[in-house]
């Protein structure tokens, strides 16, 4: 509910007369902190821009003594790069700049990969528009090839998985377009040539105190499959 209810009053500190005392009244101490945390990291981006990229992530990490502050400033620049579609050119091209710059490495650090990826693709598609439909269409075009590729690559280790009593998940999932057109850019390749379009992922279930060994159990299994690179 705390989150949710700073999610909701993230921008009324900001953008109305509404005070953060009067937020502790009606709502307490702990979400006048949270919106006092996202009141103050919306006025060092405003007036430093993306420029001190290391220093503002690090205010950024010393202001969130709630890691919700992060969170719901990193979903509320998501919501922003989805709907950027009506803003003028350079305005786009700026927020794309400072999300790369600031949001994707927090994304990263906090472990949220979605969120990164989603970030990183979105930036691409106002800063290099053209490259990002290039490769947005190539990989659409090969998705039905993939798909098939991917459940053929799966199919082997799941069965062992299986034979060997494992609890766990297996999916592949496409490469992010950011990630594709890096990998073209550092090695100088067309998009036919990336091998790696796709990832697969394997989540063991399994407690804590077993998960290191299960992990290489699992990979001992795909490297008996696959040879490793």
């Amino acid at each position: 509910p705390t989150g949710v209810i700073c999610a909701l009053l993230h921008d009324v500190v900001e953008d109305t007369e509404v005070s953060l005392d009067e937020i502790e009244r009606d709502f307490g101490k702990k979400i006048r902190e949270i919106i006092d945390g996202l009141t103050k990291i919306s006025v060092i981006f405003d007036v430093h821009g993306y420029v001190q990229a290391e220093n503002i992530r690090k205010i950024l990490l010393t202001l969130a003594k709630d890691v919700r502050v992060i969170l719901i400033k990193l979903a509320d620049r998501l919501h922003n790069m989805r709907t950027m579609d009506s803003m003028p050119r350079n305005k786009q091209i700026k927020i794309s700049h400072e999300t790369t710059y600031l949001y994707v490495p927090l994304a990263h650090r906090l472990g949220l990969y979605n969120i990164k990826s989603e970030l990183e693709d979105l930036a691409m598609k106002y800063t290099e528009p053209k490259i990002y439909k290039q490769v947005s269409d190539k990989l659409a075009e090969t998705k039905k090839d993939r798909n098939q590729y991917i459940a053929q690559f799966i199919k082997p280790i799941k069965e062992e998985l299986n034979n060997q009593h494992f609890g766990f998940e297996i999916f592949g999932r496409p490469k992010s377009i950011s990630s594709i057109w890096r990998k073209m850019k550092e090695q100088n390749i067309p998009f036919e040539q990336v091998m790696d379009k796709f990832a697969i992922r394997i989540i063991v279930k399994t407690i804590p105190e077993a998960e290191k060994a299960e992990c290489w159990r699992a990979y001992s299994i795909v490297t008996d499959i696959y040879r490793p690179n």
